[in-house]
């Protein structure tokens, strides 16, 4: 189940989803935390000047990859990364 930007945020179920190849569920918790995480941690980086915003975005994409195959340790990582975001 996912929610549906263009359309106000309406509810949509596609039959089939739900669950990854790799067998976790999208209503996993920790995965919907991880995801909301990475929202935010975009959205802190987005103002800041072009060199440091392409640098640490790019350290993010790479944290959302990792997340792909290991949601915990993608959740340590970004966890480092915003504490080493706070002390810039």
């Amino acid at each position: 189940m996912g929610r549906c930007r263009e359309h106000g945020g309406c509810r949509v179920t596609i039959e089939g989803v739900g669950t990854s190849e790799n067998g976790l569920s999208f209503d996993d918790p920790t995965l919907v935390d991880l995801a909301a995480d990475l929202r935010a941690a975009h959205a802190r980086v987005a103002p800041l000047p072009p060199e440091a915003r392409r640098r640490l975005h790019r350290h993010l994409l790479v944290i959302t990859d990792l997340a792909k195959r290991d949601a915990s340790l993608a959740a340590r990582r970004l966890a480092v990364f915003l504490v080493d975001l706070e002390k810039e």
